[in-house]
């Protein structure tokens, strides 16, 4: 019983540090009954160790996936479902991983194990095909931005390992205080634990209030149309939505106004990419844009293109029922007077609605499952490089970044190695309804701007659109379910910051660290304790 309520324990205090609605002090003791629980099992005379491990721990990790990413099932349950139960699984298996190098290793190598792996974990979710960062450890103070701007120098893995290192050093006190009885050697532990906390929100909260917003002002507007995406959204023509685009648009643009940005996929009836310069929706953004001149649109579109040679087809190709092949895009694009029309495919896609995860093996089994979520129901193509948008202000070049690509710190960071002075944000998350799910989105957003020290315009269809600056405030937002513009000023800069130029360089050091680790141990024979 006892090893049931660690693990709930460990569940709710996670689920309760979460944004948008928690408090992050809650994290630096969320895994402290999870390695309570561990060390009692293998303490213990119980049988089937590792299961009983992996058992407790699944528990504890399924309350928190469930009480912070349960807003999924309003898009898809069976979506939600895989979500919540298989990144518990995974969780839980680096829980049974870490119980099987304590068994081997003292305590400290041991507890620096199952903080590296979880974090070359985190790094694994970045990247594979079922990626899902969502819960990546360094998200968790996406509300506290004061206690974070040196993410400027590590990102979201400063966040990890400042996480883990104070569970592993209060999860130690504990220890100590049970084989004591006794509070008075936990002084130089309990010094330790609150330096740790308080010092880098003190140097944070130093950068924060000395950070000078250096660079060009330009002018921009984020369009919020308020569509539905369930029953309107790809029902309405494209003429309608550019006639109520630009009307929005009215409300707010002068002759000073750089950058409008419409939301995803706002213009969904598929366009042929060659047909595009003959549509009359396009003729309309381009009569608009003559009248003023000075301004560019960045916008979110469905594009197809139709294969005819054979050699073409990648691995992302759609194949019709009629026996024809087709790419299928996600796609930003930049208008205005002076150039070509800019493109930019979506390149970091949504698993099971955007893409399908490691086909070789799904397809056989399942067939070509996708979860409909309106619109074209096929796998999207992607580029390879991160694109950025140059407008007729010299001092403006825009990063189109659509929808879940936001939530991926060091891809992020390719737009502003690229030359990105500002991020644009363009998004749809009405699938999720009025729940955490667009307000845990737009929190995330703020992290990049931190990471790049970028300012940020976003643009979401139902909301929430809002200006975000470089240190991470929120300068201005639309409320959820409005329709309406939002006009500000942002600044435009060309400065690198150290995490643009080094990345996830943390998680790569910890994952050398955890094979090291891992492979050393495996090799010992069980510790007796």
């Amino acid at each position: 019983m006892k090893n049931f309520i660690l693990a709930l324990l460990s569940g709710f205090i996670l689920a309760l540090g979460w944004p948008t609605y928690g408090f992050p002090l809650l994290l630096f003791i969320g895994f402290v009954p999870l390695l309570l629980m561990e060390h009692r099992v293998r303490t213990s005379s119980v049988g089937w160790k590792k299961l009983v491990v992996f058992g407790y721990s699944y528990i504890g990790f399924v309350i928190w996936n469930y009480i912070t990413t349960n807003w999924l099932q309003y898009a898809d349950v069976f979506g939600a479902s895989f979500a919540i139960l298989v990144n518990s699984l995974l969780m839980a298996l680096m829980m049974v991983l870490y119980h099987s190098v304590a068994k081997r290793a003292t305590r400290n190598i041991s507890l620096l194990f199952i903080m590296c792996l979880w974090m070359a974990f985190e790094k694994l979710h970045l990247g594979w095909d079922f990626s899902w960062p969502w819960l990546n450890l360094g998200n968790g103070f996406s509300e506290y931005i004061t206690w974070i701007q040196w993410y400027e120098y590590t990102g979201t893995f400063g966040g990890s390992l400042w996480v883990w290192l104070v569970n592993i050093l209060m999860f130690k006190a504990v220890l100590t205080y049970r084989i004591a009885k006794s509070v008075q050697p936990l002084k130089k532990e309990g010094i330790l634990i609150v330096s740790l906390i308080v010092v880098p929100i003190l140097i944070s909260l130093g950068i924060f209030h000395s950070y000078k917003m250096e660079g060009t002002p330009v002018n921009v507007i984020a369009l919020q149309p308020n569509i539905d995406p369930y029953s309107e959204k790809y029902d309405v023509p494209n003429e309608a939505i550019a006639d109520l685009l630009l009307k929005l648009t009215d409300t707010k643009i002068n002759a000073e106004t750089d950058l409008i940005v419409a939301p995803e996929t706002v213009f969904a009836d598929n366009v042929k990419i060659s047909q595009l310069e003959d549509m009359y929706f396009k003729r309309k953004l381009d009569v608009y844009l003559s009248e003023h001149p000075k301004t560019n649109l960045l916008t979110g579109i469905s594009f197809i293109n139709f294969i005819t040679d054979s050699a073409q087809i990648k691995e992302q190709s759609n194949k019709h029922s009629s026996g024809f092949w087709y790419d299928d895009y996600n796609s930003a694009m930049l208008l205005n007077q002076s150039d070509s029309v800019q493109l930019y495919h979506k390149s970091k896609l949504v698993v099971g609605v955007e893409t399908l995860p490691y086909p070789e093996i799904i397809k056989p089994l399942i067939g070509d499952f996708m979860i409909d979520l309106g619109g074209t129901l096929a796998m999207k193509t992607t580029q390879e490089d991160r694109e950025v948008f140059t407008t007729d202000n010299k001092n403006l070049i825009a990063a189109p970044i659509i929808c879940y690509e936001s939530v991926y710190g060091e891809f992020v960071t390719g737009y502003v190695r690229n030359g990105a002075t500002v991020l644009a944000i363009i998004t749809n998350d009405a699938w999720w309804g009025d729940t955490q799910g667009h307000k845990q989105h737009l929190s995330l957003a703020r992290l990049r701007a931190i990471e790049t020290r970028r300012d940020i315009v976003r643009s979401a269809n139902t909301g929430i659109s809002a200006l975000i600056n470089a240190k991470g405030e929120i300068t201005s937002s639309l409320a959820y379910n409005t329709q309406g513009a939002l006009s500000g000023t942002l600044i435009s800069n060309d400065k690198i910051s150290f995490y643009t130029l080094a990345g996830d360089y943390i998680a790569r050091i910890a994952i050398f660290v955890a094979l090291f680790v891992f492979l050393i141990t495996m090799f010992r024979r069980s510790r007796v304790f």
